[in-house]
């Protein structure tokens, strides 16, 4: 399998509900790092997975939407705990509307798999994977 990984991140406020979250039920902020990584099991016909390029400006357009924002504010989020964990398919499902729309460059149509990966610090971070 093949793969490339742009980065970029993303800074935002939020608050959870549920007894589980503890302290973090109260308004804070964090700031990730943000990994997208595109999968295929071949190369295109230009032997590459995905334009890397491309790919890091498209993925900076997703973090766009709520970059700077409280999530606690944004419709896109109302009423939904906007766990890492969450985040990550949010973003990795945004990701995966390009391919199939062709933002992503036609040769990205090929890609079998897309994982995204928020570092909350240096010792945390989620992730989720989704096929194409």
């Amino acid at each position: 399998m093949f793969s490339v990984t742009v980065r970029d991140h993303v800074m935002i406020a939020h608050s959870f509900r549920g007894e589980v979250f503890g302290p973090a039920q109260r308004l804070h902020g964090a700031t990730f790092v943000v990994d997208a990584r595109f999968k295929r099991p071949e190369l295109d016909a230009d032997n590459i997975v995905v334009d890397i390029g491309l790919a890091t400006v498209e993925l900076g357009k997703v973090l766009a939407e709520f970059n700077y924002r409280n999530l606690d504010e944004v419709p896109a989020f109302a009423g939904i705990n906007t766990s890492t964990e969450y985040l990550a398919k949010y973003i990795a499902d945004r990701l995966a509307d390009l391919v199939h729309d062709g933002t992503l460059g036609e040769g990205a149509r090929g890609l079998s798999a897309i994982e995204v990966t928020l570092h909350e610090s240096h010792v945390a971070w989620a992730g989720y994977e989704r096929a194409l």
